[in-house]
């Protein structure tokens, strides 16, 4: 799973899932992608920014992206497990909050979701 973050079309920060190497759950893709991309601004906001997954967002990550204020974000599969932006919840275009970002869904998405299956196939030995 990877992710990018890019600004007037310029990769700012990426990521990739690193939970299982840094035996965190907090180090997702898209909360690499998005420090490494306020590392490289200088900045606590991201207004301008378009954040491309490879995976739905969940909970942690929709949240952050909130807080710092993405413009877009465009995502590839769907997570029936734990994405927070179409399949359990659509947080980040929750009308209640004080930010919500464009959502954009589906490039490349059969080609993510078989990625995806073939790399937890192989963690499970299937």
């Amino acid at each position: 799973m990877g992710a990018v973050v890019v600004i007037d079309g310029v990769v700012v920060g990426e990521g990739r899932n690193r939970v299982e190497a840094q035996r965190s759950p907090l180090a997702h893709a898209e909360m690499e992608a998005l420090q490494q991309a306020l590392a490289t601004i200088g900045e606590k906001r991201l207004p301008r920014a378009v954040l491309y997954s490879s995976l739905e967002p969940c909970f942690l990550c929709a949240g952050a992206i909130l807080h710092v204020r993405v413009q877009r974000v465009v995502f590839s599969a769907r997570d029936p497990k734990f994405g927070a932006v179409r399949s359990l919840a659509n947080v980040l275009e929750d009308p209640r909050l004080n930010h919500r970002c464009e959502v954009h869904e589906g490039p490349g998405a059969d080609l993510s979701a078989e990625m995806l299956r073939a790399f937890f196939r192989g963690k499970r030995g299937n």
